[in-house]
C-alpha cells in the first residue's frame, strides 16, 4: 500500500483563486480608466459643440451591447446595474448633471431616478411635478423625472396637466416595478397608525385588511413624508420604498405588501432637447379637436391610415372651456420618420391644436 501523501493546505486553492480575482480586478480598473479617458474627450467635444450630455439612444445602445457581449454566468440584469453606475460616473466626468424629481428624498420618483442615472449625478428634490417641469424649462436642472401612468391607478393627472403649460420635451421613458414596504422602528404588534400617500393605501388594501386591520390609516402628500413622520413617532409605520426606509432609518417590517406584484409605473425623463432617432422609438403628442361629429375618430383614422400603432391614449379637461378635452397619445415611431411626420401633418387638419411632446427610445426592460 503506497504511503499517504501529506495533507494539502485547504486554504491553498482559495488563495490561488483570490489571486486570480485580484489580477482580473486590476485589469477591470485599468480598462474602466481607459474608457473614462475617452469619455473625457467626448465631453470636451460635446461642450465645444454645445451638444447634450445625456443621449438616451447611446445609453440604450451601450446596454444592448453589454447584453450581447455577456456569456454568463452573471445575469444581464447584474451587468446592466454595473454599467448604469459606469455610465453615471461617465456623465459626471463629461459635465456635472442635475436631475430634478418629485421629492422629498426617498420617493418612488427618487428611487427611479437613482436606478436610471446612478449615484454619480446630482439630484434635486422638488415639491411638485409642476415644479419639475418648471425647473427643467428654466435650465435649473438638466433633466426631470416625472411619473406618467401606473398600471393599476392609470394616468398621473398632474403630469398630464403640466404638459399644457410647459415647453419641455420627453427624451426617455422608464418602467419600474413598484414594491411597497411597511417601514417602522416599532414591532408589528406595537404599530397603531400607518402613514402613506393615498394610492399606497389603495394598492395595499388586501394586505392591510388582513395584517393591519386595527391600525389607523393617515394619508399624507408623499411616501417620503410618510417615512419621515413614522421615523419620528413611536408606534407609527409608513408604506414606502426601500430607499425611503434606508434614508429615514426605518426597518422593513414587511416587504412587497402590494396586492398586485405586477404593479408598474411608467416615468418620463424631461429635457429641453429632442432625442435623436434610434430605430425603436415612441412619439408622444397632445391635441384637442373641434366640436364636430367624428373629429376624434378622424384623427385616430389618420394614424391608422399611416400604419402607426398607438400604444397609449388618455384625456384631460382643457381647463379653459367646459367640456373641452386634450387627448394624449403615444405611438410607435420617431417624429422624424417619414410616415410619422406625414401622419402628424394630416392629423393637424382635424385638430384645433396639436403639440408633439417628444420622441424617445422605447423602454423594454423594467428596472
Amino acid at each position: 500500500m503506497p504511503p499517504m501523501s501529506q495533507d494539502r493546505d485547504p486554504q491553498e486553492p482559495l488563495a490561488e483563486l483570490r489571486e486570480r480575482i485580484n489580477r482580473v480586478d486590476r485589469q477591470i480598473v485599468e480598462a474602466l480608466n481607459e474608457r473614462a479617458r475617452s469619455v473625457v474627450e467626448i465631453g470636451r467635444i460635446k461642450q465645444r459643440d454645445n451638444a447634450p450630455i445625456y443621449v438616451p439612444g447611446r445609453e440604450q445602445q451601450v446596454l444592448q451591447q453589454i447584453r450581447r457581449f455577456n456569456q454568463g454566468p452573471l445575469p444581464d440584469a447584474c451587468l446592466e446595474a454595473v454599467w448604469r453606475e459606469v455610465m453615471s460616473a461617465s456623465l459626471a466626468l463629461e459635465r456635472p448633471l442635475r436631475v430634478g424629481y418629485l421629492g422629498p428624498a426617498g420617493s418612488f420618483s427618487h428611487m427611479t431616478a437613482r436606478r436610471k442615472f446612478g449615484a454619480s449625478v446630482e439630484y434635486d428634490p422638488l415639491d411638485s411635478i409642476g415644479g419639475v417641469f418648471d425647473q427643467v424649462a428654466r435650465g435649473h436642472v438638466d433633466l426631470g423625472m416625472v411619473p406618467i401612468e401606473n398600471s393599476i391607478d392609470g394616468g398621473i393627472t398632474e403630469t398630464l396637466d403640466s404638459f399644457l403649460e410647459s415647453p419641455v420635451r420627453i427624451c426617455a421613458e422608464v418602467l419600474i416595478n413598484i414594491h411597497h414596504n411597511l417601514l417602522a422602528n416599532s414591532g408589528p404588534a406595537q404599530i397603531n397608525r400607518i402613514y402613506s400617500k393615498p394610492n399606497g393605501f389603495s394598492q395595499c388594501r388586501k394586505w392591510l385588511s388582513v395584517q393591519m386591520l386595527e391600525a389607523e390609516r393617515l394619508p399624507v402628500a408623499s411616501t417620503s413624508r410618510a417615512a419621515e413622520l413614522a421615523a419620528a413617532e413611536p408606534g407609527a409605520a409608513a408604506i414606502g420604498s426601500a430607499l425611503a426606509g434606508e434614508l429615514y432609518g426605518l426597518q422593513t417590517q414587511f416587504a412587497n405588501i402590494e396586492d398586485n406584484p405586477n404593479n408598474t409605473t411608467r416615468f418620463f425623463v424631461m429635457t429641453r432637447e429632442s432625442a435623436r432617432p434610434t430605430g425603436d422609438d415612441k412619439t408622444a403628442m397632445m391635441f384637442t379637436t373641434a366640436h364636430q361629429v367624428g373629429a376624434l375618430a378622424s384623427v385616430l383614422d389618420t394614424f391608422r391610415d399611416h400604419e402607426l400603432n398607438l400604444t397609449h391614449i388618455d384625456k384631460r379637461p382643457s381647463r379653459r372651456v367646459n367640456w373641452e378635452y386634450y387627448f394624449f397619445v403615444d405611438l410607435l415611431g420617431h417624429e422624424e420618420d417619414e410616415n410619422v411626420r406625414n401622419a402628424i401633418d394630416a392629423a393637424r387638419a382635424h385638430c384645433v391644436q396639436m403639440t408633439v411632446l417628444g420622441s424617445f427610445p422605447r423602454a423594454h426592460e423594467v428596472l
